[in-house]
């Protein structure tokens, strides 16, 4: 056993210092970035955002409406290839397919690849750091050497480098545990707060030509740019994109107001709808909330963006490729104050 004693931080224990900034106006400020990947050489333009490949967010409508902003939507991995509309619908760029690492799962990936010939795989598992899901990634690697491969999760840097340089991909999904419909922490007691995670799987993969996706553990705007300050390259969210109109999920409704279901995929809701129930060799490492209906994603989306320009005139970043290089954080017990919480309208 050993421990390392030095703190971890996770977002709500930071904020960003203001600097003196050559900005008068949110609109002076960029957005949009562009990057070649390391292995498949592809170069992507677009705003770093993706949409969690969660069921209840990871849609085909939702994709439909944020691919006008120029954002990545993960797709659920339990899409058919039949239900996959074409390039006339859906923008190869702002989209990827995602699949398992069983056979049952690979076949379907190749099925949907041959079909829509999408751009983004992404290989999802709750555990990246197992031999057989690197060793995986590389197999896919040599079937589709023109794919970006996206693939995770891990929180450390050896797991970075584990899937670089032996997986051969693109992208690594760095987060283990910090979402709001995730209890592997509570289960597992496994993981590391999200802050400090995305800080130290940067370094890896940035030293290797290669970029990481912050997964998860975003609660506010504010936080999207605080994991792009710690130096992730794309920033994934799912529980902020759910209980919109293109949101999946049961819609209920309570006392006249509509509500609609979240649930992480480790769930027992998830498992129940997938796989008929919790194995019996498993626990559920999810839970099921319900949200207020949110309206249209876009509403959302715009929001968003305003937020993250703010930051950046803040901080003097003209570019959203400059946070980075512009953050310094300073940390805090205490970020908000929520005297009047109860009474918001």
């Amino acid at each position: 056993m050993k421990i390392l004693d030095d703190t971890k931080l996770d977002f709500c224990d930071v904020l960003m210092l203001p600097k003196r900034s050559s900005y008068s106006s949110r609109a002076e400020v960029f957005l949009e970035r562009t990057i070649t990947f390391k292995y498949s050489h592809e170069t992507w333009f677009g705003v770093p955002i993706m949409v969690s490949n969660m069921d209840t967010t990871g849609t085909i409508e939702m994709a439909k409406a944020l691919q006008h902003f120029k954002v990545i939507t993960c797709l659920h991995k339990y899409y058919k290839a039949d239900d996959i509309p074409g390039s006339n619908e859906l923008d190869r760029n702002y989209f990827a397919v995602s699949s398992g690492i069983q056979d049952a799962d690979l076949k379907n990936l190749d099925e949907i690849v041959k079909k829509v010939n999408p751009k983004f795989i992404c290989l999802d598992v709750a555990n990246g750091y197992m031999q057989k899901f690197i060793s995986t990634c590389a197999m896919v690697r040599a079937m589709y050497p023109d794919k970006v491969i996206i693939a995770g999760n891990v929180c450390t840097g050896e797991g970075v480098l584990d899937l670089v340089l032996n997986g051969k991909v693109d992208i690594v999904k760095c987060g283990i545990g910090p979402g709001s419909q995730c209890l592997t922490r509570k289960q597992t007691g496994v993981g590391m707060p999200q802050l400090s995670c995305i800080m130290e799987c940067a370094d890896t993969a940035h030293g290797l030509d290669a970029q990481i996706i912050g997964d998860g553990g975003v609660q506010v705007n504010g936080d999207f740019a605080k994991a792009f300050g710690a130096g992730a390259d794309f920033v994934m969210a799912g529980g902020l994109f759910g209980g919109y109109e293109q949101s999946g999920g049961e819609t209920v409704s309570e006392n006249g107001a509509l509500y609609k279901l979240i649930y992480g995929m480790s769930s027992t809701t998830a498992m129940n709808k997938y796989h008929g129930g919790v194995a019996q060799h498993r626990s559920s490492e999810g839970k099921t909330v319900k949200v207020k209906h949110r309206g249209d994603v876009a509403n959302f989306i715009i929001d968003l963006f305003g937020s993250l320009r703010s930051t950046m005139t803040y901080i003097n970043a003209k570019r959203i490729k400059d946070i980075p290089k512009c953050t310094t954080f300073v940390r805090v017990n205490r970020q908000l104050n929520n005297m009047y919480n109860a009474n918001e309208i």
